[in-house]
């Protein structure tokens, strides 16, 4: 018998060829220490904002132009203090000099409204847990220096970073997990939460190949990334939000001033029953699935819950497995919820800044009438799509780049103006770790197939009834690397106007 062997065949993966990767030449030899700081301060209290232009160099919070957006109260409260160097038993906190060593202690002992003022240092929750549960309506106020007399989160780092000794303890929760803010028996807005000036980094929790250049194994594009690629997605790898709701919130959420890096499963993930949800300032970072995904609860009216997403750096959003043909948003647009997203930078999100590929349907179809999802004055550089669409015929996705906005229906983006596509020598681009840049510009896919149908193990399966088989190799370039988090922070301030500013 003529024997049939199909030798291994190598086949590079069309899906995750970029075509914007062809602008990059000149960019990847980018001088390393390029980053551009800006004079605008961040403004951390609220204000009613505008629908401002592109050269709008503010990042103050704002109430967006929709149905349903409003301005949201600080909390007023009793501060609470909370230190590396505090006391356990015995603290009470209202004061430096009694300080709290454990937030979830000082969480524990606060009432609604109150502040908690925490030191710079890394929160691991009760006995090293690894996670913090937050379930009162508080405001915790990070980047504090251990005297409480100065306040920089990019200077004095308040954190929370577990390493992988936290795999036991912290498996099912969020870094920040948010649970007991729900309530279905009524319509009113319970209160706010308030998360501000926070550095959550999974990137030492979660399993990656080593960095070997010589071994397309590890998927490490130069000796000079932190680590290979991210593991595949598969036990003991970390599967986890950064930020995540238990249930719905039934009242006002504000996340600012804050450093969102190396997650393996979105980055902020919760759920709104009404209220607003105010997003601003933040860095968001090499995530997994997603970068931001907001989903409404209530699915008998959009006018219960809003979005403002504004001023934020999101890129980096990995696709769900080494594959990478699925997932990998900046912003994802969910039922439920209107939505104002404006003043932000998305980058190199790996298979689409936002996506908008959910709709109400069935008995719940005319309640999509309601829904507002604006987009404007947001700076776009290098996306594997812009704007993803279901498509109105055959089974793939409608991918539309930003200078095709306005030909979006209107019942999509109603407001859509001021959007553009960065150049390469953007002082954003220049902020980027260039080598991680590079390795993304020039990320492709080899896959390994081998198959014999006359090996022994497939003549034996043939005899018996049973299918054939063979096997797959498939090896990245890079998927989900590590990012330095030395240059995440950089990318405060990076471009004026848009993306997260400086906060001081």
């Amino acid at each position: 018998m003529k024997k049939l062997f199909l030798t291994a065949c190598l086949v590079l993966s069309a899906s995750v060829m970029f075509a914007q990767f062809g602008k990059l030449n000149g960019i990847v030899n980018t001088t390393k220490n390029a980053a551009v700081t800006t004079k605008n301060a961040v403004q951390t209290q609220q204000s009613k904002g505008s629908s401002s232009s592109s050269n709008t160099a503010s990042a103050k919070g704002s109430s967006a132009s929709s149905s349903n957006g409003g301005e949201i109260s600080e909390n007023k409260g009793k501060v609470i203090y909370v230190s590396p160097n505090g006391a356990g038993r015995g603290a009470t906190g209202d004061s430096p000099a009694t300080a709290y060593k454990n937030l979830q202690k000082a969480i524990e002992n606060a009432e609604n409204g109150d502040i908690i003022r925490i030191a710079e240092g890394n929160y691991l929750g009760t006995n090293n847990a690894g996670y913090i549960e937050v379930n009162k309506w508080v405001t915790l106020e990070g980047g504090w220096n251990l005297e409480f007399t100065d306040r920089d989160p990019l200077k004095y780092i308040t954190k929370i970073e577990p390493t992988q000794e936290q795999l036991g303890t912290n498996g099912s929760k969020a870094y920040i997990n948010i649970s007991g803010l729900d309530d279905v028996q009524s319509n009113k807005i319970l209160g706010t939460l308030i998360i501000d000036g926070f550095t959550l980094n999974m990137g030492l929790q979660t399993f990656y190949k080593n960095c070997d250049p010589s071994d397309p194994r590890t998927g490490c594009p130069n000796k000079n990334f932190e680590t290979g690629r991210m593991e595949d997605a598969t036990p003991p790898q970390v599967h986890h939000q950064l930020i995540h709701s238990d249930a719905a919130i039934a009242g006002n959420v504000v996340i600012r001033n804050c450093l969102f890096a190396n997650g393996t499963y979105f980055a902020i993930q919760i759920n709104t029953r009404r209220g607003e949800i105010e997003i601003y300032n933040n860095v968001i970072i090499c995530n997994r699935y997603g970068n931001v995904r907001i989903d409404g609860w209530n699915k008998k009216t959009y006018k219960a819950s809003h979005v403002n997403f504004h001023h934020n750096t999101v890129a980096f959003a990995w696709c769900r497995d080494k594959e990478q043909v699925d997932m990998g948003y900046g912003y994802e647009f969910m039922v439920g919820v209107n939505a104002d997203v404006h003043h932000n930078i998305f980058a190199c999100n790996n298979y689409a800044a936002l996506a908008r590929t959910h709709a109400l349907s069935g008995p719940d179809a005319p309640i999509e009438k309601e829904r507002v999802t604006n987009v404007y004055d947001n700076a776009f550089f290098m996306n594997a799509a812009d704007l993803q669409l279901p498509s109105k015929g055959g089974g793939k996705w409608t991918n539309v780049r930003v200078a095709e906005f306005e030909d979006v229906d209107e019942s999509v983006l109603p407001k859509y103006e001021g959007n553009f596509e960065m150049k390469n020598d953007d002082p954003f681009v220049k902020a980027l770790d260039p080598d991680y840049l590079e390795g993304f510009a020039t990320l492709k896919i080899v896959t390994s197939q081998s198959f014999d149908a006359n090996s022994a193990a497939n003549q034996y399966r043939q005899a018996h009834g049973l299918n054939m088989q063979g096997s797959e190799t498939i090896r990245p370039s890079m998927y989900g690397n590590r990012y330095k988090l030395s240059y995440a922070y950089k990318l405060f301030g990076a471009k004026q106007g848009y993306g997260a500013q400086k906060i001081k």
